[in-house]
């Protein structure tokens, strides 16, 4: 044999031993309880024929308004493997008798098989960012073994689809799971089975379906009902819902570690500067389950929101007993996420003369916890001008005017100087605004904010396009996903000065 002596002894894993494929057609019937229409293997699977790679099994999920079974030819088309049906098909097939449960079979069955940590988890903002930044950490530190749910695919669906993708070879899983109504993370949870648990924080969001945010809570506790035997709940030690949090966590887990600023918190900030270049600079004390010691560690995203999310990070990474060398380097290394704090160059006139502006999309979602952190960190942003474009935020029942209105003093706090509110729901905030600054009896402070309140993203977009972004702008837009401003960010986007404009810009101030 002419191999060289290192391969030879290279360390034998028991994952050796495993298949490639994520799943072979009998695998699949086995955990099903279906019937295969013959072999096959598929190297991933999704309910969306939109999202179908080559190779994927299709799950032709029946709905209220639509049937997946009409799309199974698109999905073949798009090089499907195979698909998982009601009823037979003239493709490769698993024959099952409803595929929705065949969805939460397959997640079952995946989660089972694999000898891999598992963290879930949740909270009224930040549980996407957290989700992200642990797959970064935990993938670099197992050199590619970590898996995640994708986007936001958090709910009945998402949740076992995200299961039903994990390869067997996992060594690291990191799991969302999200709410609005009361029982549905337990039901998720005990599907996930995590060995540990993060609840993010607290505050009103979906509280139109809720009491208050004590119910938020409690539903937001529900994720600590499915920790397995001896496991970890991680909860935010600054939250007033914090003994509310740790009594449900202790009911469940093996340990509650907390996370925060309190000098009780077990993985406590001691100190956050400005790092060179952007983000931040944390120093960081452990304690208790954790352990004894210091971590100092960069954030590349910016944001108070993102320090105290940083060290529920390293809590997990912790308590799963990861790399947290890894997992600093994939913090200080990670980029914001499309409509959750991406930051963007966009082209811009006059203002500054620079040509550029700064794009804050923050598009996809809302609550008035995370608006408020939101405007704080634009507020922290060097710019020209601070523009807010501001969509409705959904689902507060009652509260929503109250919700709404409240931003006003954080928005003035924060020096923005051009404010577009979008839906009818901002009509509280807008009255607040034109109040406010008329009590201030500051003349000059009211005549620096323009106020503009319009129906819809395209009234924001007309109205933004009117006074164009100028160059040194600070753009921040954010609201409720089903606004739709995620439009209005594609649309400034699609602005982004080319290298080929920039070298123009150069080569003209040059000849002057």
């Amino acid at each position: 044999m002419n191999a060289h002596p290192a391969l030879l002894q290279w360390p034998k894993d028991t994952s050796d031993d495993l298949g490639i494929a994520l799943w072979t057609a009998a695998e699949i019937a086995e955990a099903t309880g279906g019937k295969a229409s013959g072999q096959f293997a598929v190297s991933g699977c999704a309910t969306d024929s939109r999202e179908i790679l080559p190779g994927d099994l299709f799950i032709a999920l029946k709905g209220a308004e639509s049937d997946g079974h009409r799309f199974l030819e698109g999905a073949f088309a798009r090089g499907a493997a195979a698909a998982l049906v009601e009823h037979p098909v003239q493709w490769p097939h698993v024959l099952v008798a409803d595929t929705a449960k065949a969805l939460y079979d397959l997640g079952r069955a995946a989660r089972a098989r694999v000898d891999a940590a598992v963290i879930g988890v949740t909270g009224s903002a930040g549980k996407t960012g957290v989700k992200e930044a642990l797959f970064a950490a935990l993938d670099r530190g197992s050199r590619g073994r970590a898996h995640r749910s994708v986007k936001s695919y958090n709910n009945h669906v998402g949740v076992p689809l995200s299961l039903a993708r994990m390869p067997s070879r996992t060594r690291f899983g990191v799991l969302e799971m999200g709410m609005n109504h009361a029982g549905e993370l337990a039901a998720l949870t005990r599907l996930v089975r995590p060995h540990v648990a993060i609840v993010t924080t607290i505050a009103p969001a979906h509280i139109g379906h809720f009491s208050g945010e004590e119910a938020i809570a409690d539903a937001k506790a529900e994720i600590f009902e499915g920790l397995e035997v001896g496991g970890t709940a991680i909860i935010p030690a600054d939250s007033p819902h914090y003994e509310r949090l740790r009594e449900a966590a202790a009911r469940s887990a093996g340990s509650v570690v907390s996370f925060g600023r309190s000098d009780h918190a077990d993985a406590r900030l001691l100190d956050a500067v400005a790092a060179p270049g952007g983000g931040t600079l944390v120093t960081a004390a452990f304690s208790g389950k954790l352990g004894t010691r210091k971590l100092c560690y960069t954030i590349a995203m910016p944001g108070a929101h993102w320090v105290d999310n940083s060290l529920a990070v390293m809590a997990a990474v912790a308590a799963v007993g990861g790399d947290l060398g890894a997992a600093g380097l994939a913090l200080s290394e990670m980029e914001s996420l499309a409509g959750r704090g991406a930051r963007h160059t966009i082209a811009a006139r006059d203002g500054d003369g620079s040509g550029k502006a700064l794009l804050i999309d923050e598009s996809y979602n809302a609550n008035p916890a995370s608006m408020r952190v939101t405007i704080a960190a634009l507020g922290e942003v060097t710019a020209r001008r601070r523009i807010a474009v501001l969509g409705a935020m959904k689902e507060l029942g009652e509260m929503s005017d109250a919700y709404h209105a409240a931003l006003a003093e954080p928005l003035i706090a924060a020096g923005v100087e051009r404010i577009i509110l979008v839906g009818p729901e901002m009509t509280a905030l807008a009255r607040e605004l034109t109040s406010a600054l008329g009590k201030s009896g500051n003349a000059a402070l009211a005549g620096r904010i323009e106020l503009d309140h319009v129906e819809n993203a395209a009234g924001a977009a007309e109205c933004l396009a009117a006074d164009s972004p100028q160059g040194g702008d600070a753009i921040l837009v954010k609201g409720s996903n089903s606004v739709g401003l995620g439009a209005l960010v594609r649309a400034l986007n699609a602005q982004a000065p080319t290298a080929q404009a920039a070298t123009a810009k150069a080569n003209a101030a040059k000849e002057h």
